[in-house]
């Protein structure tokens, strides 16, 4: 029989789900149980977050509500613009509803664990306990190491790692909880919009349909449809090859759990042997648990800093007019502007187009890959700051584990290689869809009249030499300086 004075509060930020929550279970397993989340505008706004994400956040915690109140659970919502005024307004929260201990999934980033450890000290004053748990991640961080104790650098060797401490213990998916007796407290009435936020065309949010239901609807139409061709498919972006699952991770109403044992199910609990689409599948998981460890790691890179010193060394280019070009998808090379439409009309970017981008940005135009890392996060659905940091400082050549920076994507071969009829570039480029596939890639190349592609823009750059320009910038940059 619990008192009344056991009573425990679940923060609930990027972790929208009753299935396979880590706090969730918890708490309830502690206690009667209140959720609380914080609608924060000026610091998702000091972040970046795209309106279709903040939308889409808004949606899944609508969804969130009506599930938490199967389980008895009340959701109740205070403002704080700015992180900083956390710990007062959690506190305040605490004294009204004689809480005990609160619970949060951990979150990772300079800011982030910096207002958790804030709202810690505070509530300790207060003595009620703050029990942060291991949730977003398979592992960790501080836990998959070098034989030195540091922290990867290199993803392979990090992959390696951690197939090992998979071996030795796979992390187990949790039930949703047992529903609580009721608590006599009403839920509060979740916003629709966000001030400071543009509404979002319903087009898009249809698109992302919200909830967890959906998304384990989604995880399991992939493993069923698409995951035994992923290998060879994923790079061509007409298909409708990837999982398309990030948006439901970034928001929380999908765990990296389910969706690796998801994956085991069809591989018959392998990670390295069996069906290839399943290990490259997995390899992705992995990939986004190394950009986490890398950010806990290394927390520059949290502050908009490269990880490879010598790298701010470089000279970028001030070209506002390019950027704009690139921003608006208009730069006169069709997989980029296709890219780039994808990007702004749904909220999402097939990951090789990332790439391909992000490589055009830094290389060919000589931009500052933080210019383009914050134009993505404005529009992302998926934006996340360990994903995105880690893609744009693989691309620029700054950051682990990157791209040789004289290995430099040619968007007319990556066009011709992974969309060879042209089909995603007609799909996003409508007056480009007469041209045939020798000459969709690039029409100035086949001499073909531009007064047929009504306004299409003529390339903004050399290929050539803007690339013998990147090497030189890169070769003349100082000797490697140890992290």
């Amino acid at each position: 029989m619990h008192t009344a004075h056991s009573t425990q509060l679940l923060w609930l930020r990027n972790d929208l789900r009753t299935q396979d929550n880590t706090a969730l279970n918890a708490a309830l397993q502690a206690g009667p149980t209140i959720a609380i989340v914080l609608i924060s505008p000026l610091q998702w706004q000091t972040h970046h977050d795209a309106a279709c994400k903040v939308d889409f956040w808004l949606r899944n915690l609508a969804e969130l509500q009506q599930r938490l109140s199967t389980l008895n659970v009340p959701l109740v919502i205070r403002s704080s613009e700015l992180w900083q005024k956390a710990p007062a307004i959690i506190a305040k929260v605490c004294q009204k509803f004689n809480i005990q201990a609160v619970h949060v999934n951990t979150e990772y980033g300079f800011n982030e664990a910096h207002r958790d450890q804030s709202v810690s000290t505070t509530l300790a004053n207060q003595n009620v306990l703050f029990h942060s748990h291991l949730d977003q991640l398979l592992f960790k961080p501080g836990s998959i190491l070098t034989q030195n104790g540091t922290y990867f650098k290199v993803f392979s060797q990090f992959k390696k790692a951690c197939y090992k401490s998979l071996y030795d213990h796979l992390p187990a998916c949790l039930d949703t909880p047992h529903p609580q007796s009721p608590l006599t407290i009403n839920n509060d009435v979740i916003p629709q919009h966000i001030d400071g936020f543009t509404a979002v065309d319903a087009g898009l949010q249809a698109l992302w349909p919200a909830g967890e239901t959906v998304a384990l609807q989604r995880l399991a139409a992939f493993n069923n449809n698409a995951i035994t061709d992923y290998a060879k498919q994923r790079d061509f972006p007409a298909l409708h090859s990837t999982s398309q699952l990030s948006p439901y991770l970034v928001s929380g109403t999908l765990s990296i759990r389910q969706c690796l044992h998801a994956a085991l199910a069809i591989n018959q609990g392998e990670f390295e042997s069996g069906q290839s689409g399943v290990i490259t599948w997995i390899n992705e998981l992995l990939w986004r648990e190394f950009y986490h460890h890398v950010l806990v790691g290394y927390p520059k890179v949290s502050c908009s800093r490269a990880f490879k010193a010598q790298t701010e060394a470089i000279p970028w280019r001030d070209a506002p007019a390019d950027l704009l070009a690139w921003q608006q998808g208009q730069t006169g090379f069709p997989i980029i502007d296709a890219a780039m439409r994808q990007l702004l009309a749904t909220g999402w970017m097939h990951n090789r187009l990332r790439m391909i981008v992000a490589m055009f940005l830094t290389k060919n135009l000589l931009i500052d890959w933080r210019k383009g890392e914050r134009f993505f996060m404005q529009h992302l659905i998926d934006g996340n700051l360990a994903a995105n940091n880690g893609g744009w400082q693989w691309s620029a050549s700054s950051g682990t584990d990157a791209a040789p920076y004289f290995r430099i994507f040619n968007p007319i071969s990556q066009s011709k290689r992974f969309d060879p009829n042209g089909d995603f570039i007609r799909h996003w480029l409508p007056e480009l869809k007469h041209l045939s596939a020798k000459a969709i890639h690039y029409p100035q190349l086949e001499n073909i009249s531009l007064a047929s592609t009504i306004s299409y823009p003529k390339p903004i750059v050399d290929l050539s030499t803007s690339r013998a320009r990147a090497i030189d910038v890169f070769k003349s940059l100082p000797p490697i300086l140890t992290e």
